[in-house]
């Protein structure tokens, strides 16, 4: 049967949720609740004392082919949108609509019974889809093979390690073909080899269904996804079809430089820290300047000491340093010692970086002082790469 295009699969409308904010008040309203439903009272769906709302009136659809991404803080709501939407909690408000077989890759061995075999929960798995025994004879192989647990598959899932129940999990949701894929950053667990293949199974899945993926990490997101939903506190912070956008916004939101980390031994006092960037935005392959500038606290008559500068991308890896030395540089009698840096044509792709500054001595790498994220800036740059270098090169095109 032909799969529509275009098909909305997914449609939430002002949907909200709210919780108890114990277990002792959940109890007690949940029993009230009941009683009210019982004798036909109307129960209340506005806030009661000690509740909160987790997710509140977020709207959305979802076509056939689109791939949408949910990026957040831990307790954001991203997980308990994803469980209103596989059927586990029911909205206050609102209304969820799915159509189709929903595959669902919430967390860790969800909807795997551990002491069945791997085997055997393929086909549990694949009943509650509504797939037939017969189906599922066809693709067993094939879902066993891909997992790369062929010689763990008769044992009890409750012997399995979580990389393995992702294995497991993520085969059967892409095999069986769901129209509704929903993955909650189970793939962060997976080794990269794996995950390679996840996402390369994700492109051959995509245009047949609808995907809601969640994420912590940006170029997964920015890697599949077709728009955004960044949530704050149960609320859509932000929502569109600009990626780049929304990863900015998460970015500047969730960053926090007041609590950098601080090493000092006492014997330097940062005292002023600059650079050039109007309002710390670099433009393409501009040089710019850094200075640091630290009052000295020692009476030592020593070289003055080396800064080293350490750039780090959107995902906090380290990816670029430069050292300013100066081994006929000496301190004798001084009060302040200033260090200047030129970055010259810097390759960095458009993002977010942050700098970490530390001073060593010139002959010991253990450090004087070290301050994480003391200065950042945001790369501009017409064209979205997420990739943190792009690297200039000669090159040339022959055709005969």
């Amino acid at each position: 049967m032909m799969k529509k295009n275009n098909e909305v699969l997914v449609k939430v409308q002002n949907v909200s949720k709210k919780f108890s904010l114990d277990l002792k008040t959940s109890l007690k309203y949940g029993a009230l609740d009941i009683l009210k439903s019982t004798f036909g009272f109307k129960i209340s769906k506005e806030l009661r004392p000690k509740e909160f709302w987790a997710i509140r009136d977020v709207s959305f659809e979802l076509r056939r082919g689109e791939c949408i991404g949910l990026i957040g803080h831990n307790g954001a709501g991203k997980s308990t949108l994803l469980k209103m939407l596989n059927g586990l909690y029911t909205p206050d408000k609102g209304q969820i609509t799915m159509k189709g077989k929903i595959g669902a890759l919430i967390e860790l061995g969800a909807g795997f019974n551990p002491i069945l075999t791997g085997r055997e929960n393929i086909y549990n798995n694949a009943a509650i889809l509504g797939f037939s025994k017969n189906d599922v004879d066809n693709k067993i192989e094939s879902i066993i093979d891909f997992s790369e647990i062929a010689q763990f598959i008769d044992s009890p899932v409750q012997n399995y390690s979580s990389g393995m129940k992702v294995r497991l999990g993520f085969a059967i949701a892409a095999h069986l073909e769901p129209d509704i894929l929903i993955i909650d950053e189970v793939l962060a667990v997976g080794d990269l080899g794996f995950v390679l293949k996840c996402f390369s199974k994700i492109d051959e899945l995509l245009p047949n269904t609808a995907m809601i993926f969640v994420s912590h990490s940006m170029p997964m997101i920015s890697r599949i996804c077709n728009e955004i939903i960044l949530m704050d506190h149960g609320i859509a912070e932000y929502q569109g079809n600009d990626i780049g956008k929304g990863v900015q916004i998460y970015y500047s939101k969730f960053s926090n430089n007041d609590e950098a980390e601080v090493f000092n031994n006492g014997d330097f006092t940062l005292t002023s820290k600059s650079t050039d960037l109007k309002n710390n935005i670099l433009r393409n392959n501009s040089d710019f300047t850094l200075k640091v500038e630290f009052k000295i606290n020692t009476s030592k008559n020593v070289n003055a000491p080396l800064l080293y500068i350490e750039f780090k991308d959107k995902e906090q890896r380290s990816i670029a340093g430069l050292y300013v030395r100066d081994e006929k540089a000496f301190i004798l009698n001084c009060q302040t010692i200033l260090y200047t840096a030129r970055v010259k044509n810097p390759l960095f792709t458009l993002g977010k970086y942050t700098i970490d500054i530390g001073l060593y001595s010139l002959y010991e790498e253990t450090p004087i002082f070290r301050q994480n994220s003391a200065f950042e800036f945001v790369v501009d740059k017409e064209k979205e790469r997420w990739i943190s270098i792009e690297l200039e090169s000669e090159s040339a095109i022959t055709i005969n």
